[in-house]
């Protein structure tokens, strides 16, 4: 049988106030926009988290446990439901006790600390999967590395750390001529299976659902369905991995892309050798065809899926480097708040409103980005960090 894998990623920033400037630099420690984090999170909750849940729990309870899904949710946007709106909790929660939506662990700021910190990393992603434990009885077995960055050292430390099977972006550059649409094993690991994006039939729901001018439009499910129907016999899963956003927020309402949804499953089910598994079921029904080496790092981002849409430019370079440098002396700080405060700087979003990449990619740059160019995501986020230096050299003369 084909087995459909839909994986949603769940994320919103804590994001820093856009008038925070040189002269508050210790003097005010006020940091975050809670006035935007608040309404940018209702608002997406009534166009996306609420009528999507409600959907999916819809649809689970219709075909009886046959249709399944994951779900990604990272830490900071946890803390910010039970802060902001606790009833988008309480229908994650009526998800989870479904018994058919699995929860992925990942770094619980949704930062790049692999690529600067392991110590870091593996901390971020321990906090990570309590939250999930505690919040949604789940002990993860699926991992997902921020921005679905991934290699081979990536894999080996994350079987280290016990974990059966790992997502990644199915680029082109790495799996050649094989197909997504397997089960593999990444190159020098022996336990932990690899889920590889399909990255084109993933962005026709997530990127050109509703262009209008894209040669698939109008989508329907009996056709995206007859898409999935035609890899019968020359693939075994199908990974549709996306941004939950999609659904109402980068695709609204009217576009039609909840009625697709809500019809998919019984075009999918049309054809009686298709089925719902969720990542974990996935690895326990397959078994490797191959192993794939990925030396270099690779994301979901951009044309290169790479990382320059993080660390691309000498911007970028210098923050992220900065706010690294300070991990030593923040934890040793012993402030739960301090260390907090920092590790929501870490989140990858702030690096991502400094891209300069403005040409193919750029209208995916600046979607949520509340910055107005790259330079100004910049000197912001370097006052605060500024801030956050001067705040533990006055804690360490004070001592």
């Amino acid at each position: 049988m084909v087995s459909i894998c839909f994986y949603f990623h769940v994320h919103q920033p804590f994001r820093l106030r856009k008038d925070y400037t040189f002269f508050d630099i210790g003097l005010n420690h006020f940091y975050e926009d809670e006035k935007a984090n608040r309404e940018i999170m209702n608002k997406v909750a009534g166009k996306c988290y609420i009528p999507m849940g409600t959907l999916l729990l819809d649809l689970i309870r219709k075909y009886e446990g046959r249709f399944k899904v994951a779900f990604s949710v990272t830490g900071v946007i946890l803390d910010q439901f039970e802060k902001y709106n606790p009833r988008l909790l309480e229908l994650f929660q009526q998800l989870a006790a479904t018994g058919c939506v699995e929860f992925v662990n990942e770094t619980y700021y949704h930062s790049l600390a692999f690529l600067y910190s392991k110590k870091e990393f593996k901390e971020q992603v321990l906090l990570h999967r309590d939250k999930i434990r505690r919040l949604f009885n789940q002990t993860p077995t699926t991992f997902r590395n921020t921005e679905l960055i991934y290699n081979n050292d990536l894999a080996r430390f994350v079987e280290g750390m016990g974990y059966r099977t790992i997502l990644a972006e199915g680029a082109d550059h790495i799996l050649g001529w094989r197909s997504p649409n397997f089960l593999y094993q990444p190159s020098g690991c022996y336990k932990l299976n690899l889920l590889m994006k399909n990255y084109k039939l993933s962005d026709d729901i997530a990127f050109r659902f509703g262009n209008r001018h894209w040669d698939g439009y109008p989508m329907t499910a009996e056709k995206y369905a007859s898409w999935l129907h035609s890899i019968a016999g020359s693939g075994e899963v199908i990974n549709l991995f996306m941004d939950y956003e999609t659904f109402g927020e980068h695709q609204w309402e009217d576009t039609g892309i909840f009625n697709f949804m809500r019809a998919l499953p019984e075009a999918v089910f049309r054809h009686p050798d298709y089925r719902f598994l969720t990542p974990a079921e996935t690895a326990e029904h397959f078994t490797p065809v191959a192993k794939i080496d990925c030396p270099y790092f690779t994301s979901w981002a951009d044309i290169e899926r790479d990382l320059t849409a993080w660390i691309g430019n000498p911007l970028q370079n210098s923050a992220i480097e900065m706010a690294y440098a300070m991990e030593e002396q923040v934890l040793k700080s012993d402030d739960p708040d301090l260390i907090s405060l920092w590790r929501k700087l870490l989140t990858s979003d702030h690096f991502y409103y400094m891209c300069t990449k403005w040409f193919s990619d750029g209208d995916v740059h600046k979607y949520f980005n509340p910055y107005d160019s790259p330079y100004d995501a910049y000197v912001i986020y370097m006052n605060v960090l500024n801030d956050l230096a001067e705040t533990l050299k006055n804690q360490e003369v004070s001592v």
